[in-house]
């Protein structure tokens, strides 16, 4: 794989040679129900029940709470914990590549298909330092204001490649590699301050 090779978390997208015109004029109706999914399992929902308010939370985020305070004060990762973590966050990337038109395959719950993520499995007394996770938040803040903007470029610029798609059938593979590149960025940070996989600070690259 390409990208920072001395940083332990990378992602990879396989480059589509041709795209689905009428999936990608479609594909704001075909995410929809994959969507409400990841939502339903990774997202913060509430209701109303007559008078009761019910407030569900996300579990995505009761492991990241979870596992900091288990590495604090017994500097350990359970392992089922990391697969839960590991399995929703590919499974909410390939949501995000097809959302971002980067495949026309829709998003498998348990396949990889043409996403790849290497996230490996932490030794946590000998490679985690039990007291990062209460300043993670803090020190990768720059990351995630650098993110936004990237993220709200990447918006637009996805528009752009919608009508592209839509005339040629392809994406241009500059801007393939860029959104991607800002799904990886992103995957490292999260790795970092949420997942909690790796002390090792995420570098400010797309690559």
């Amino acid at each position: 794989m390409s990208g920072e090779k001395n940083y332990p978390v990378n992602l990879e997208i396989d480059y589509p040679e041709s795209l689905s015109r009428w999936k990608t004029f479609f594909r704001p109706f075909l995410a929809l129900p994959v969507l409400i999914l990841l939502s339903i399992v990774a997202g913060i929902s509430d209701y109303e029940n007559y008078d009761d308010k019910v407030k569900y939370v996300s579990t995505f985020g009761l492991l990241y709470i979870a596992t900091g305070l288990m590495i604090l004060f017994r500097q350990k990762y359970p392992r089922w914990w990391f697969d839960w973590n590991y399995n929703l966050t590919k499974f909410g990337i390939r949501v995000m590549a097809y959302c971002a038109l980067l495949t026309d395959k829709y998003p498998s719950t348990d396949e990889d298909q043409s996403v790849h993520v290497e996230m490996p499995y932490p030794d946590a007394k000998s490679e985690l330092n039990r007291w990062l996770p209460l300043i993670k938040w803090f020190l990768v803040l720059p990351h995630y204001f650098i993110l936004s903007i990237l993220i709200l470029t990447g918006f637009f610029v996805t528009l752009f490649v919608w009508f592209v798609i839509l005339f040629t059938g392809k994406y241009p593979r500059g801007i393939f590699n860029f959104i991607t590149g800002i799904m990886r960025w992103a995957l490292r940070a999260d790795s970092y301050a949420i997942l909690l996989i790796t002390d090792k600070y995420p570098p400010f690259t797309v690559k």
